[in-house]
């Protein structure tokens, strides 16, 4: 009997098929194994699946947070340009806050908006005044609600659009509301957007159920300083603000995350039934596997926004990768244990391929799973968008930069042509480009990156760089597209552009200062000194004079006007050169056009039409009244030659203050206070050749004996020595307007007076 071998394996040392259960015994064993790893590989992959999941929740919530806070932003700033356009001040006609609101097209496009108003902060024992004056407008029945007397007073003076339910908060006080005054104390005393807590809107009436918050904005007195918060207190005169039905509201709310979210907001740090302010519907039963809270900080107030996936999210679980997994290692764990059972005479060999085929499959199922997450991470992570395409044009892979790039989530991407990604002219050409690269002929897609326009899901273009490239076996089975957002170098150039077409302006305008600095010193030398000619000869001819017979005085007259008409054009030359003597004094400007009128009237002629507008208080200015009345005779002679005996003159006057920003455009308009001066006419115009010589002494494009080419120039030298500014606009055709800024006169404080007034 021979000896059993001590180092032979376990497996070696089984029985031989047909003794007992053996065979069956070792295939069971292998299959169990077998299952084991199944569901090992099984148990990742739907862990894996769970962690995508959770990342695309992730992804939704972050953006539905973005998403509101960016359209409560963007509602500020519409207060904010609602704030601009009232510039200090709420006493506006209710036709232009109504043009106002259709011309910024609210209603279109900011959804959620319920309306924009105005609340006008009534002074004390000013209640029945502001009725009044609201009653004579056209609403006779007005009156401020509620009619509870009280200390402090606002109303709702107005509200766009003006129809429907917004009519119930016409004349409302909201001062009289703690939820609203709180609000509206925190925007006057801060000077900032402030939002409100829960309310219910007046809009809503008697029977409103919905949920609503305000945002408020202060307005505060033109000139008033607002520095501290007992000046902002009394500068205060109303405020703008806007109302919003949350339902509303988070209808108009756009982000990838509102249809696969359930969405709850509370007013606050807690999550109480009272402080809720918004609520989705629910399109699943249960608890949530994950939810996400998040506070938002608005306005000075907190939302807190609890988040939940909902049922269409939950479906786009990847249950089919560990379904094939699970089946296809039980298959393969079946196939191995029937061919160990077969091959059991051969017991080492058996085991042997079946631990190999064991070690294999994690083998592979590991370095797939590491392989894809490495792919995985650079895609992510890559600067540029990654589409890939199967065979049909079809999109297959989508990364994050892709998403941010062409406003649509992978889920929403993957499936649809790619051709659908760009505008519809591109369409076809890169249709036909790829279908040359798939039938293996001339790609003409193939190459160095290409600058074109890709198709956001919002309808914008999008400046971009493609990029495309085949599989390196150079088969037909799609392509791998890299585009990369290219809007930040775009808008570099342009704005070097605009920085270097700016430069070359000030140049321009720097070329024709000095070119008029050069001509007007020269014209002051020669006019100086063609004064004192005229002078001694003047003085010599009276002189004569004197002593001369009746036919030499006839000559001498004849000598002393033509003396008279040189002194004449030496004043104007010396009116261009800015060395005229001038005798200032305070003027206003609109009293020295009634005064002229009739002679402006008379230099216009019969079939002129001349049109005149000031404001109530003109600002006064510290001008010679005497040459000023030259300048603007001088440009409505200019205006009626122009039209050829018929048209318009329009002399406009108005206070205008240039800050900063507006005086950059313009180098030598300095900033300050000015009192404008607009002289229109509807004639022919000047091209831009005449319009840069127009102040040049002696041009003119009238016939010959028609004009001296001065006055233009002359009005140049007295507006500047005055310390204003002229400027000159036309449109061939359509007509020329000159402007000139004459700085505004502030008289000085009295000094003794205001000591005597003291001591008494």
């Amino acid at each position: 009997m021979p000896q059993a071998d001590p180092t032979a394996s376990p497996a070696s040392r089984l029985p031989l098929p047909g003794s007992g259960h053996a065979p069956l015994l070792l295939a069971m064993i292998v299959f169990l194994v077998t299952l084991f790893a199944t569901y090992s590989a099984w148990e990742s992959a739907r862990r894996s699946a769970w962690e995508q999941l959770r990342e695309t929740f992730d992804y939704r919530t972050r953006d539905m947070g973005y998403s509101i806070e960016r359209r409560m932003a963007v509602y500020e700033q519409v207060l904010r340009g609602a704030r601009g356009y009232l510039r200090g001040s709420v006493a506006l006609s209710r036709a232009d806050f109504a043009e106002y609101y259709r011309t910024l097209r609210l209603d279109q496009y900011f959804p959620g908006l319920e309306a924009i108003g105005i609340a006008t902060a009534i002074p004390p024992g000013g209640l029945a005044v502001h009725e009044r004056g609201v009653r004579a407008e056209g609403f006779p029945h007005y009156a401020v609600s509620p009619e509870t007397p009280r200390d402090t007073y606002t109303a709702i003076a107005h509200i766009e659009p003006f129809s429907g339910r917004n009519l119930r908060a016409f004349g409302y006080d909201m001062f009289s509301e703690p939820v609203r005054r709180a609000a509206m104390i925190a925007a006057r005393d801060s000077g900032q957007a402030a939002l409100s807590g829960k309310v219910v809107l007046v809009q809503e009436g008697a029977g409103g159920s919905q949920a609503g918050v305000l945002m408020y904005l202060p307005v505060y007195r033109k000139g008033m300083p607002v520095a501290t918060v007992e000046q902002r207190r009394a500068a205060i005169a109303g405020w703008v603000y806007a109302p919003f039905r949350m339902n509303d509201l988070m209808r108009g709310v756009s982000g990838i995350a509102v249809p696969q979210l359930e969405i709850a907001i509370y007013d606050g740090e807690q999550a109480v039934p009272d402080a809720l302010l918004y609520q989705s519907p629910s399109t699943r039963s249960g608890p949530a596997p994950f939810e996400r809270t998040q506070r938002l900080a608005m306005g000075g107030r907190t939302w807190l926004v609890a988040m939940r996936p909902d049922a269409s999210l939950l479906a786009t679980l990847d249950t089919t990768r560990p379904l094939l997994i699970a089946l296809t290692g039980t298959g393969l764990g079946f196939l191995l244990a029937l061919v160990v059972w077969l091959l059991a005479t051969e017991r080492r060999r058996a085991l042997q391929l079946a631990e190999g085929m064991t070690h294999e499959l994690r083998e592979s199922h590991d370095r797939i799973a590491a392989e894809q997450q490495r792919i995985r991470v650079i895609l992510e992570n890559a600067y540029d968008g990654f589409v890939a395409i199967d065979e049909a044009g079809r999109i297959t892979d989508w990364n994050a930069q892709a998403t941010r790039i062409f406003g649509l989530a992978a889920a929403d991407a993957i499936g649809r042509p790619v051709e659908t990604l760009l505008p519809e002219p591109r369409r076809a050409a890169f249709r036909a480009g790829f279908e040359g690269c798939r039938r293996g002929g001339p790609c003409a897609l193939l190459g160095p990156p290409v600058e074109t326009e890709v198709l956001h899901a919002s309808g914008r273009r999008v400046p971009a760089e493609l990029a495309v490239a085949l599989p390196p076996d150079g088969g037909a089975a799609g392509a791998s597209v890299f585009v990369r957002d290219i809007t930040p170098r775009r808008e570099a150039e342009a704005r070097e552009q605009q920085r270097q077409q700016r430069l070359d302006e000030a140049r321009e305008g720097l070329a024709r200062a000095q070119k008029l600095e050069a001509v007007g010193k020269l014209t002051g030398g020669v006019a100086h000194d063609f004064n004192n000619i005229l002078h001694i000869i003047s003085a010599n001819v009276q002189l004569m004079l004197r002593a001369e017979g009746p036919m030499n005085k006839k000559r001498l007259h004849s000598i002393l006007d033509a003396v008279d008409r040189g002194a004449k054009l030496a004043g104007q030359l010396l009116a261009f050169a800015r060395r005229q003597p001038l005798h200032p004094t305070v003027v206003d400007v609109s009293q020295l056009l009634e005064r002229v009128d009739s002679l402006l009237l008379r230099a216009a002629g019969d079939s002129i039409t001349v049109e005149r507008s000031a404001p109530p208080e003109l600002w006064p200015t510290l001008v010679d009244p005497n040459q000023l009345e030259n300048v603007l005779l001088n440009l409505v002679i200019n205006a009626r030659d122009a039209m050829d005996g018929a048209g318009t003159i329009a002399l406009r006057l108005a206070n205008v203050t240039v800050d900063a920003e507006a005086a950059q455009a313009d180098p030598e308009l300095t900033p300050g206070d000015y009192v404008r001066v607009e002289v229109s006419d509807t004639g022919q115009g000047m091209p831009r050749e005449v319009m840069e010589r127009a102040f040049e002494p002696f041009f003119t494009t009238k016939p010959e004996g028609k004009g001296t080419g001065l006055g233009l120039s002359m009005a140049h030298g007295f507006v500047r020595q005055s310390g204003g500014h002229i400027r000159l606009a036309s449109t061939p055709g359509q007509g020329t307007t000159v402007t000139i800024y004459l700085p505004r006169h502030v008289a000085p404080a009295l000094r003794g007076t205001a000591e005597a007034e003291a001591g008494a």
